[in-house]
């Protein structure tokens, strides 16, 4: 089996960052993430989840959101601000019915991604 490839991306401040790119893809990506790295996912269905690699600071998270907001359907369909899920890797939940690429959060923050700020990237 092929390995899976995800978006990689860079913050501001370094900190690699990546992204599924299908259900596939946010199946592994979900598998290699440690419980206390932070995880990133719209607030609507159809975004990539995203993980900060390591500690992450603010500015990271914010650099992340906006990138998770680039590739969601929310952007791609409204051209607008888009609200991001910010979570914990140990907040992360599968059940038996849940279809391919779709997981469930305990518990998260929700940031502003700017109209702004997603046209940049």
């Amino acid at each position: 089996m092929e390995k899976i490839k995800f978006r990689e991306w860079f913050t501001s401040t370094g900190k690699r960052v990546l992204a599924g790119k299908n259900s596939e893809s946010n199946e592994e990506l979900i598998s290699q993430i440690e419980k206390k790295e932070i995880v990133l996912h719209t607030a609507l269905p159809g975004s990539p989840f995203v993980n900060i690699k390591g500690k992450a600071t603010k500015k990271d998270i914010i650099d992340a959101a906006i990138f998770c907001a680039k590739y969601s359907q929310a952007w791609r369909d409204t051209k607008s601000d888009v609200k991001v899920h910010v979570f914990f890797g140990k907040d992360i939940y599968k059940e038996k019915n849940m279809k391919e690429g779709t997981f469930g959060v305990k518990k998260f923050t929700e940031i502003v991604a700017k109209k702004k700020d997603i046209e940049l990237i």
